[in-house]
């Protein structure tokens, strides 16, 4: 053993073994270095543990890392940041980058990263203006609420909020809304870091009006209640909507109502059979004092967290030094302004590939599933059959969309390896592995991504 392991390469061997620089100017030396240095530890590390198969000589050895670098190069180039195809039917893929951005919307992204703008100018009167503006009255307008900010996310949105109205007072919160989101962020955890003080009523299954009405004392700030958009509780259940709570502002005038809607829906899935998430614009007519809830779930915008309420709250939080901590950019601007057009008209809302994506039919999904398995037979044993895709992005947890899958086996290859091998195309594409077989969804392919898929299956 210590033997084989003393003919790896050094990393000044292969960085001298050829001329890495040439034709791939944009890949930074210390990059390259990095990456020989990770592919002679993975070879280390199978010689240790067993796993390596490979030739043990040294110029075995030297070519084999030097063929792993070649690859990455010609893979990954500089960036690390890539366009992958999200072959498993999962829509809002949080690890994938959630809701992918309309064709509009990455048009005005495009445009305003280019250019300069007037994001904090006033071209009537030539003076500073406010990048609230920019977004403000597209909220307002779909929404129906006094005023509306944004922040990068609706975590921070949670806690801008807390912080600002509730520090050092109490918040009463339905024990069954004490929700973990992704990352294991708890609500509780968050509303601890604003100041607030939790004020738990209620039951894990059950809270009646009279658990609030109870809790309610001088200290309390606010009545908080958290939308569960990332899982569903049936049966001896009960609980009290933000719209009922606002019956207790009557005798508690300073109280206020906040809702995390996390998904944030503005456009009505029930009205398709899908789901049924409440909608924004009908909480913010109940009277509800402030919502938060994100642009890149159902939305089907840009990551942010977007605040709409009553204007006096909204005005304070606008003046907060908060808002500059937790400001967005131009470029999540301009998406999210291209991405808010679309509501107005529900056939262009369609447009946007979040939605476009969860309304397509198990027919339009057969119709796909067999012109792709019928490209792949050439190299595959391919069988197309009914299945379910997910919303995803910690949305509608009780949906199943019914979808067309295609199931495909590699002659020579594990269902885990043709998975990795997919990984490694030049455009990476992430599949399922289930039953045996590398699991195809077409939901969430476009006709460019089908195009790429078949060309990344058709390489390996």
């Amino acid at each position: 053993m210590k033997d084989k392991l003393r003919r790896l390469p050094a990393v000044n061997t292969v960085i001298q073994a050829k001329d890495w620089q040439k034709g791939t100017s944009e890949v930074p030396a210390e990059v390259i270095t990095k990456w020989i240095q990770e592919e002679i530890a993975a070879i280390r590390h199978a010689m240790q543990v067993g796993s390596y198969n490979g030739g043990t000589e040294q110029s075995e050895l030297l070519t084999q890392v030097c063929e792993a670098v070649n690859r990455r190069l010609a893979e990954d180039g500089p960036y690390l940041l890539r366009r992958v195809i999200n072959a498993t039917g999962v829509v809002l893929h949080t690890n994938l980058g959630r809701a992918r951005l309309s064709q509009a919307a990455a048009e005005r992204v495009a445009k305003a990263a280019a250019s300069y703008t007037n994001l904090e100018f006033n071209l009537e009167d030539g003076e500073r203006g406010s990048r609230h503006a920019v977004i403000e009255n597209q909220i307002t307008a779909i929404t129906g609420s006094e005023a509306a900010m944004v922040v990068n996310n609706n975590a921070a949105a949670v806690y801008f909020i807390l912080s600002v109205f509730a520090k050092e007072k109490e918040v009463i919160v339905s024990r069954g809304e004490l929700v973990e989101i992704g990352g294991s962020f708890r609500v509780s955890s968050i509303m601890k870091e604003s100041g607030a003080h939790l004020m738990e009523v209620g039951t894990t299954n059950k809270t009646h009006m009279s658990d609030y009405e109870q809790a309610l004392s001088s200290e309390t700030a606010m009545i908080m209640k958290v939308h569960s958009s990332n899982f569903t509780m049936r049966g001896f259940t009960k609980s009290i909507s933000a719209a009922e709570l606002t019956a207790l502002k009557k005798q508690h005038p300073e109280l206020l109502i906040y809702e995390d809607m996390g998904s944030g829906s503005l456009f009505p899935f029930s009205n398709y059979k899908i789901g049924d998430e409440p909608e924004i614009k009908p909480a913010i007519q109940s009277g509800i004092d402030l919502i938060s809830f994100s642009g890149d779930k159902l939305l089907g915008g840009p990551q942010a967290g977007i605040i709409a309420g009553k204007k006096e709250l909204i005005n304070t939080l606008k003046k907060h030094q908060l808002a500059r901590v937790l400001r967005v950019d131009k470029l999540t601007l301009s998406a999210l302004e291209a991405t808010l057009l679309a509501y107005h008209n529900e056939e262009r809302t369609k447009e946007i590939p979040a939605i476009r994506d969860m309304l397509k039919t198990p027919e339009e999904l057969k119709t796909q599933a067999e012109r792709i398995a019928e490209q792949l037979e050439r190299m595959y044993c391919c069988h197309v059959r009914e299945g379910t895709s997910l919303p995803g992005g910690g949305t509608m947890p009780d949906v199943l969309l019914p979808t067309y899958i295609i199931e495909v086996t590699a002659p020579n290859l594990s269902p885990s390896a043709l998975a990795k091998e997919l990984r490694r195309q030049r455009i990476p594409v992430i599949v399922n592995v289930k039953n045996n077989s590398c699991v195809i969804d077409p939901r969430t392919l476009d006709e460019k991504d089908e195009r790429d898929l078949v060309s990344a299956f058709l390489s390996v």
